[in-house]
């Protein structure tokens, strides 16, 4: 399972050669209740994206992209809500001084990679609430 409920699998890594830049993008395909478990994870996930960042993990895995700018980005189908809408813009200013920009970005369901798109209807195995039973 991929998407803020599993802060340990890297979602989706890519070069832009229009931008010049990577893009690591993480997905959330739930509706934001403002609620603290939804901000936590969101909160780790980004913790383990700067970790594979900083910690050098990503060059040593990618050498040949070393020293390109990065970006994290938020793909959700569903707007983020004002209580994370100010930890979205905390999460920002913060990532300006490591030199990674942090977008939002809307999307529909259909632009949801597989896994992420079963487990938002329901067909991930287990109850569907992100939970981790299978």
């Amino acid at each position: 399972m991929s998407g803020l409920q599993n802060p340990a699998v890297l979602d989706a890594f890519a070069h832009d050669t229009r931008s010049d830049r990577l893009v690591l993008a993480m997905y959330e395909s739930r509706p934001w209740l403002d609620d603290g478990a939804q901000l936590m994870q969101l909160q780790e996930k980004v913790n383990a994206y700067l970790s594979f960042i900083l910690d050098g993990e990503m060059n040593e895995a990618f050498p040949q992209l070393a020293g390109k700018p990065v970006a994290i980005q938020l793909r959700c189908i569903h707007e983020p809500a004002e209580q994370s809408s100010d930890l979205i813009r905390r999460m920002r200013e913060q990532l300006t001084f490591q030199n990674i920009t942090f977008e939002v970005i809307q999307i529909s369901e259909d632009e949801l990679p597989p896994a992420e798109a079963a487990a938002a209807a329901g067909q991930g195995g287990g109850c569907g609430s992100g939970c981790g039973c299978q």
